[in-house]
């Protein structure tokens, strides 16, 4: 097989509603029949595996920004931080008044949980009422450390957001990598704190490790900052018609349809 294909999901594979089409699961599902394909999110395994039923993942998946990397329900690598300094960014966070969304593994299997506070922001709440019934969900009083963390979300204005950014990389330096951008969905920003080597460039490199390929061989599709990363490494790389305008600068192909408008797919169909 050759020519590898990795689509980021939201604003770029997903619709809006966060649906995938028969139209596009058709022609996923032709492409994998030769080639490698599978995603690169920041979304949690769980969740990515809700979205991708019946669709072929026939290549490593990457998750929460490039923290996890699964094939075949098993993790190959991950990226962390540990409890001490996840503990010291929530209470700097306090000290902001912003409370975070921790993602973070629970035991040594590939077992994730999502603890969210009870007194979030108005940002939060809405896009909480997007993960109702979903089972990794865990209510806290106040947002705790586990003790391997993927990643932690803060959601606010971009001013606010900022501010704490700078204050971050101001006290933990190249400890920890932080990425601001737009969030869409909730029309504010949002805040994702990583370990400082994870993010989807390394995820991809680690799945490069797996594949055995050549960086050229990749095509990578996405829309927003967190893909910038593997827009350098991937041979090429495909902004969605709503893509950022950062992201679309640094693309090889710009589509001209959206997310909403198969964008993904209407590519892969027409090669």
């Amino acid at each position: 097989m050759s020519g590898v294909f990795l689509t980021d999901l939201d604003h770029t594979f997903l619709k809006n509603d966060l649906t995938i089409s028969d139209f596009s699961k058709d022609v996923w599902n032709k492409m994998a029949l030769s080639h490698p394909m599978s995603v690169a999110t920041a979304r949690a395994h769980k969740k990515t595996k809700q979205f991708l039923q019946n669709l072929n993942i026939n290549a490593p998946m990457v998750l929460l920004d490039g923290s996890l990397i699964v094939a075949d329900n098993k993790i190959i690598d991950k990226k962390t931080l540990n409890k001490e300094i996840t503990s010291e960014i929530i209470n700097l966070g306090l000290k902001h008044s912003l409370k975070p969304f921790i993602l973070a593994q629970k035991g040594e299997k590939l077992n994730e949980v999502f603890l969210y506070p009870k007194d979030g922001n108005e940002y939060q709440r809405r896009l909480l009422g997007r993960y109702i019934n979903d089972e990794h969900l865990i209510l806290v009083d106040n947002t705790y450390a586990m003790d391997e963390n993927f990643k932690i979300s803060y959601m606010a204005d971009e001013e606010i957001l900022t501010i704490f950014q700078k204050k971050l990389q101001s006290i933990f330096g190249d400890n920890i990598k932080c990425i601001l951008a737009p969030e869409a969905y909730m029309g504010c920003f949002y805040l994702t704190v990583l370990n400082p080597h994870a993010d989807k460039s390394s995820g991809l490199q680690i799945v490069n490790d797996y594949l055995k390929l050549d960086f050229k061989d990749y095509t990578v599709f996405g829309d927003n900052f967190n893909d910038l990363g593997m827009f350098e490494l991937a041979g090429t790389s495909v902004a969605v018609a709503n893509a950022q305008t950062k992201v679309k600068e640094l693309a090889n192909i710009i589509l001209p349809h959206t997310n909403d408008e198969d964008a993904v797919a209407k590519y892969l169909n027409n090669l």
